[in-house]
């Protein structure tokens, strides 16, 4: 604990902000991959258009309205909404999961873009302090020199790590919403199929 207090005095002020974007950074990245955890295969939306295409439409609405599975629940509403307009369920009950998949990825997203600025902000504002001590004569005090040097380098591996370090799980649960998105457009096109072939 008392090296990390260590390396925030030798980081300089910018080092606050830094640490406040690596806490927020992996409290998100908890929270969603818990989310996601949650939210593993487990085949519920295949037992549903089962149950569709049996003609047994009460029991697949309730079975994807009590289901985890962001894809049961649209299907849901588009059961639910089977007789006026399906498709229009369907897309409303898309854009509410969707929200629900994407949320605080904006937050990481600028995580990862505000870190590396933070750590050249660092850069310059430690510069600027050795060219100080520099210009003050301090040119026979190689430490004061190297202080300021060593504060920028800190700064900006801190906010270089923190971005490449949130890259990975931003990129991973981006690609996660991607392919949920993808199986709704697929499972609803086959619960619209189902709907055409059970119509008298």
């Amino acid at each position: 604990m008392s090296g990390l207090v260590a390396l925030l005095i030798k980081g300089g002020p910018v080092m606050i902000p830094l640490l406040c974007c690596s806490i927020t950074s992996l409290a998100v990245v908890i929270e969603r991959g818990l989310f996601w955890w949650r939210l593993r295969p487990s085949g519920e939306t295949e037992r549903m258009l089962a149950l569709a295409s049996a003609g047994q439409w009460e029991d697949a609405r309730k079975f994807g309205e009590l289901s985890r599975s962001p894809v049961a629940r649209v299907l849901a509403a588009g059961i639910r909404h089977r007789n006026p307009a399906p498709t229009l369920a369907m897309e409303a009950a898309a854009h509410e999961e969707l929200t629900h998949m994407r949320r605080y990825l904006p937050l990481l997203d600028t995580v990862i873009t505000l870190s590396p600025l933070l750590g050249l902000l660092g850069t310059v504002t430690g510069m600027i302090s050795s060219f100080g001590v520099m210009a003050s004569g301090g040119i026979n005090q190689p430490h004061a020199i190297t202080g300021g040097v060593a504060e920028a380098l800190i700064a900006t591996a801190t906010g270089l790590g923190i971005a490449i370090a949130t890259l990975v799980p931003y990129n991973y649960f981006a690609a996660r919403v991607e392919r949920i998105l993808g199986d709704i457009e697929r499972y609803g096109s086959r619960l619209e199929l189902a709907l055409k072939e059970t119509r008298p």
